[in-house]
C-alpha cells in the first residue's frame, strides 16, 4: 500500500501578510533531522557511485590508497600555484572519467574546507599581516595606503588550492570505493584491527541510529496536538532523547561485539571478491609515479 496523494502533496505556504494565519519558523530539531536524512540519501548515493564502471571504479582499492596518499604529499610539498591549479583539474578530469557528476563532486569539495580555508586565510591577504605590493588600499595608517598585497594573495591563492586538491582527492578516493572494500585495504596495509574495527562500526550502525532519532520524533509529532512554540519542547526534546540515544548505542555496541564475536569475527574486514592487481592498476601506479615526479621536478 502507498501513502495517499493528499498526504504527499506539499503544504501552501501561508502570507507574511497575516490574512490567513501567521507564518511560523521551522522547528530546529525537524531542520536537524532533515539534515541527517541528506546524510543518509548522500551516502546511499556515494554507494550506488562507488559500484559503477567508471575509471577508478575498476582500480584496486589498495592501489588507489597508496597512490591517493602519495600524491597528498606530493601535493603538500608543491609550492607553485600554477602546479597546484593544473593538479586540482587532473582531479576534476578524473572525476568525470569515473563518471561522477561534475556538480555534486564541486559542490562535495567547494563546500565546506576549501571555502572555510579561504575565510581563515583572507586576514593574511592584508598588509599588517603579509607586507607587500599593494594592489587594493583600504585606508591610511600614518599616511601609509594599507590593504590588500600581492603576496598575501599569493600565500592565500597557495593555501587554498593545495586544500582544494587534497580534499578532491580524498572524496574521489571516498566515492569510488565501496566503504567495505576501503577498510579491508586498510587492513592489507598494516592499519591496525581496532582502528579498522571502530570505523567499521560507526559508519555502519550511525544510520541505524540517525533512524531511531527519526522514529522518536515522528513519535513524538504524533502524539502532539496542540500548536505550542517547538523552541522550548524542542530543547527538551533534544536533551532526553541524546541521554536515550547513548543508551540505545550502548547497548547496541554490545549486542553487537557478542553477535560478532560468536561468530568468529577477528577484527579483519572481509569482502566478496578478493584483490588481485590487474594491468589497469600497474598503469595507474606508473601514471601517479611520474605525475608526482613531474610535480616535484617542476616545482624546482
Amino acid at each position: 500500500m502507498t501513502a495517499p496523494a493528499w498526504l504527499l502533496r506539499a503544504e501552501p505556504g501561508l502570507c507574511p501578510c497575516g490574512c490567513i494565519g501567521v507564518r511560523r519558523k521551522g522547528s530546529f530539531v525537524a531542520k536537524t533531522l532533515a539534515g541527517a536524512s541528506g546524510v543518509l540519501r548522500q551516502a546511499i548515493f556515494s554507494e550506488d557511485v562507488a559500484a559503477a564502471k567508471g575509471l577508478l571504479q575498476r582500480l584496486d582499492p589498495r592501489v588507489k590508497l597508496v597512490s591517493m596518499i602519495g600524491l597528498l604529499v606530493v601535493v603538500a610539498l608543491v609550492h607553485s600555484l600554477p602546479l597546484l591549479a593544473l593538479s586540482y583539474v587532473a582531479t576534476v578530469a578524473l572525476a568525470v572519467a569515473s563518471g561522477l557528476s561534475l556538480g555534486y563532486f564541486l559542490k562535495r569539495v567547494w563546500l565546506f574546507v576549501p571555502i572555510f580555508t579561504g575565510v581563515v586565510v583572507l586576514p593574511a591577504t592584508l598588509s599588517i599581516v603579509t607586507p607587500g605590493d599593494i594592489l587594493l588600499p583600504l585606508w591610511h595608517w600614518n599616511g601609509v595606503a594599507e590593504g590588500v598585497t600581492a603576496q598575501g594573495l599569493h600565500g592565500a591563492g597557495l593555501i587554498v588550492a593545495r586544500v582544494a586538491t587534497s580534499i578532491s582527492l580524498v572524496v574521489l578516493l571516498t566515492l569510488t570505493t565501496p566503504w567495505v572494500r576501503l577498510l579491508a585495504a586498510l587492513r592489507a596495509l598494516g592499519v591496525p584491527k581496532i582502528f579498522v574495527l571502530i570505523i567499521g562500526m560507526a559508519y555502519r550502525y550511525l544510520f541505524l541510529l540517525l533512524d531511531a532519532v527519526d522514529d522518536m520524533y515522528t513519535a513524538r509529532k504524533a502524539r502532539t496536538l496542540t500548536g505550542r512554540r517547538d523552541t522550548p519542547e524542542g530543547r527538551a526534546f533534544v536533551a532526553a532523547g541524546a541521554g536515550t540515544l547513548f543508551g540505545k548505542a550502548h547497548q547496541l555496541s554490545e549486542e553487537v561485539h557478542q553477535a560478532m564475536t560468536a561468530r568468529g569475527y577477528t577484527g579483519d574486514a572481509q569482502t566478496l571478491t578478493a584483490f588481485r592487481l590487474r594491468r589497469a592498476d600497474y598503469v595507474f601506479v606508473a601514471s601517479s609515479l611520474l605525475c608526482a615526479a613531474a610535480l616535484l621536478l617542476a616545482a624546482r
